[in-house]
């Protein structure tokens, strides 16, 4: 086992909070890219850019529009990505909000934006590394979207576990399954040789409870096929808000068909 990857497990406190800043410089590039986040969630161009890309790859049928996006990522963030992290945070006996805090000292651009479109490539890569995924499909489908995507997660991931990687021993500090980057270069080789069939849970628990929610926006398709869903007018999406309190399953992605036994 490398010790460094259990760091998160056995460091006291501001041991974690210090080698997660880094360094001035390494501070000054991380407010820099955080502005640069800021500054794309008003450049709707650039999300139908990418968009369009999704819907060229075959990985979305249609595009929401900005109003259903936005109550379709308020959605995944309230029914499933908050609740599951802290159920698994919980199960590891981990303080979930102090672990966001250390996920945004360490990349604060990455922690921002939930549905990755305002991301930069390295957002997306370093909230990869930096984050054990329930199903890492979705942000693979969201490099998809940059030429380079997924090249690049492949190479910056082998320079974190070599120690090249100038955030290494930053991710480190944060990341609690000492095998994650491991069996992440598995999963990021078997994608890209094909998408198509490749496992989707990496991390060693989801629990059954988000099982709905995990198929409705554990990818792409399905996550903007729900988008899809939202409603388009400022009125009913500040309705659909006040009024849905509980993830709507009716409108969850259906189960997959079981296979038919020999």
């Amino acid at each position: 086992m490398n010790d460094a990857t259990t760091l998160r497990l056995r460091a006291r406190p501001w041991q974690l909070v210090r080698q997660t800043m880094g360094g001035p410089v390494a501070m000054m590039d991380k407010i820099r890219d955080l502005m640069t986040a800021v500054t794309h969630y008003g450049r709707e161009d650039l999300v139908r850019m990418r968009l369009e890309r999704l819907r060229r790859l075959g990985h979305i049928d249609s595009i929401p529009n900005r109003i259903q996006r936005i109550v379709g990522a308020i959605d995944m963030m309230r029914f499933f990505i908050v609740p599951a992290a802290a159920d698994y945070y919980e199960e590891k006996g981990l303080d979930f909000r102090f672990h966001s805090l250390l996920r945004f000292l360490d990349d604060p651009a990455s922690v921002i934006d939930p549905t990755g479109f305002n991301s930069t490539r390295d957002n997306i890569i370093g909230h990869v590394m930096q984050v054990v995924h329930a199903n890492p499909e979705y942000d693979f489908q969201l490099l998809d979207t940059f030429e380079d995507g997924m090249a690049e997660m492949e190479r910056q991931l082998r320079d974190v576990l070599s120690d090249r990687h100038p955030r290494a021993a930053s991710i480190k500090a944060i990341v609690e399954e000492p095998d994650y980057h491991t069996r992440l270069l598995e999963h990021v080789v078997a994608y890209r040789a094909n998408p198509a069939d490749t496992a989707h849970l990496i991390r060693t628990n989801v629990a059954a409870k988000f099982r709905a929610e995990e198929r409705t926006f554990g990818t792409v398709p399905a996550a903007m096929r729900y988008f899809s869903k939202m409603p388009n007018t400022l009125a009913d999406a500040v309705t659909h808000l006040m009024t849905v309190r509980h993830f709507p399953l009716d409108l969850a992605e259906p189960e997959a068909p079981q296979a038919a036994a020999a």
